[in-house]
């Protein structure tokens, strides 16, 4: 499987709910790499770094989130370049 990155904007409910643990124990799980980090203006940002055909699943479980959190759009921009990700992490 081709491996790609992507950078996802999560808006919503998503900031103080647990959303960036959340994230990361879904990543961890699957062996996606990259990061999540909190934005100033009150969003998410995701580096998704991993296979194809793992992106979709992914996307579903940004959807969903933690319990407390409440999604409202996603917005994903592909990455091209050569940075590579070895872990995920929360900054």
């Amino acid at each position: 499987m081709p491996i790609i990155t992507r950078k996802i904007i999560v808006s919503g409910s998503v900031q103080g709910v647990g959303y960036r643990a959340f994230v990361r124990r879904k990543a961890l799980g699957s062996g996606i790499k990259g990061y999540v980090t909190n934005c100033e203006d009150g969003t998410v940002e995701v580096i998704y770094q991993g296979e194809l055909g793992l992106f979709q699943e992914f996307i579903s479980l940004l959807l969903t989130g933690p319990s407390m959190s409440s999604v409202e759009d996603l917005n994903v921009a592909e990455i091209e370049g050569p940075e590579i990700y070895w872990d995920f992490t929360v900054k």
